[in-house]
């Protein structure tokens, strides 16, 4: 039976809203309830929402816009502070999650590409659930702040760096050499275009017409939507087009007064991308991967908090901070659900082994959360000890 467009919403944000109570209740991170209402009533479960790919194309702004805010919080002289800080062990514990991901899909007998896209997802820890799990006076006041926000940025600078990788790979098979040629070119004549514009057209326009909030909001929305038009039509992935515009305006006054306003734009549309993710989900293949998604999530949990923990404290950092850490950031990335999109939208990987990321990470995020608020300071934890705003 088809459903209507304002039927496929009420069913959604209405059930997301009880699941996100049930949630909140346990102490679950909300991604979760979003992909387990896309699991029940999709076409694997209830069927009440029966077109997941029209909301899966709606759904796709929202990474477009997470992008954009992403791009936009990235201050140049924050960006080499933290660098100096946190790059070091970054860039190791990367690599070497990435070797972890590549042998463990070898090992699922997955083959060379599908077990790189592995790798690759593995390689980054979730912004979401780290940040929204460590308090306030942390995150703001603390050495620890500063050390996850620098581990996480960089690690969000490598995404933006994979996700570029897996764009022009997936557009250069079906145009060749000659299409990974000119997808090379692309970047660098996208990003000469976007700081032009915003030097000589944008920032003259935001300061004439600064008063007035309706239209800094529409050139914000405009320039990110344009930009993302314009990479995609050059061959680059419109994501790769939403991140440089965000950051082209990242040293603007203007850019924290964006980043307030298209917050709520973002997190609508990221309902229906974790929606969809639920939704497209297909019973008979998580039979199949069940023991996979198992035991990489095992070695997520295990792994992750141990390498962190060596790393830091290479660097001199205290025993209990770094396992304190390590343990916050002891799970796989949303950006590992963006790469597996990428990916399977560009023929890189099969069905099988994305459902086997899929999963792993909708498990490492129950599982690292529980961990996080039963033993760690955090805005959630049951126990008053523990508890902090």
């Amino acid at each position: 039976m088809e459903h209507s467009l304002f039927f496929s919403f009420f069913v959604i944000f209405s059930g997301a809203a009880v699941l996100a109570t049930f949630s909140l209740y346990t102490h679950q991170p909300i991604i979760v309830a979003y992909v387990l209402l896309g699991l029940l009533v999709g076409p694997s479960g209830f069927q009440l929402v029966n077109d997941p790919e029209l909301l899966n194309e709606i759904s796709h702004i929202g990474i477009v816009f997470l992008l954009f805010l992403l791009g936009l919080d990235m201050q140049p002289s924050s960006l080499l502070h933290v660098l100096k800080k946190a790059s070091l062990v970054a860039v190791i514990s990367s690599v070497f999650f990435f070797l972890l991901g590549y042998f463990s899909g070898q090992a699922f007998h997955f083959t060379s590409n599908e077990s790189l896209i592995m790798g690759a997802a593995m390689m980054f820890s979730s912004t979401i659930i780290g940040i929204k799990l460590l308090p306030t006076t942390v995150l703001h006041h603390k050495h620890m702040g500063e050390l996850m926000i620098g581990l996480l940025l960089i690690q969000d600078i490598l995404a933006i760096v994979v996700l570029l990788v897996i764009g022009s790979v997936g557009g250069s098979e079906s145009g060749g050499e000659a299409s990974m040629a000119l997808t090379a070119l692309a970047l660098p004549c996208l990003i000469a275009f976007a700081y032009g514009s915003v030097k000589w057209i944008i920032i003259p326009l935001l300061e004439k017409f600064d008063l007035f909030h309706e239209y800094l909001f529409l050139m914000a929305i405009g320039w990110c939507l344009g930009l993302a038009s314009l990479a995609e039509y050059l061959g680059l992935s419109k994501e790769i087009g939403a991140f440089i515009a965000g950051i082209t305006l990242a040293t603007h006054p203007v850019a924290q007064f964006m980043t307030d306003k298209l917050k709520p734009i973002r997190d609508f549309f990221l309902v229906l991308f974790f929606f969809t993710l639920g939704a497209s989900f297909k019973i008979h293949v998580l039979a199949d991967i069940w023991l996979y998604a198992l035991i990489l999530s095992a070695v997520v949990i295990a792994i992750k908090p141990i390498t962190f923990k060596v790393l830091l404290s290479q660097q001199l950092e205290r025993s209990s901070l770094a396992w304190d850490v390590g343990f916050r950031l002891g799970q796989i990335s949303e950006f590992s659900l963006l790469i597996v999109y990428l990916a399977l939208s560009s023929n890189l990987i099969g069905e099988q082994a994305a459902h086997v990321i899929q999963a792993t990470a909708v498990l490492t995020f129950v599982i690292s959360t529980y961990i996080v608020i039963f033993n760690y300071p955090n805005p959630i934890a049951p126990a008053d000890r523990l508890r902090r705003d």
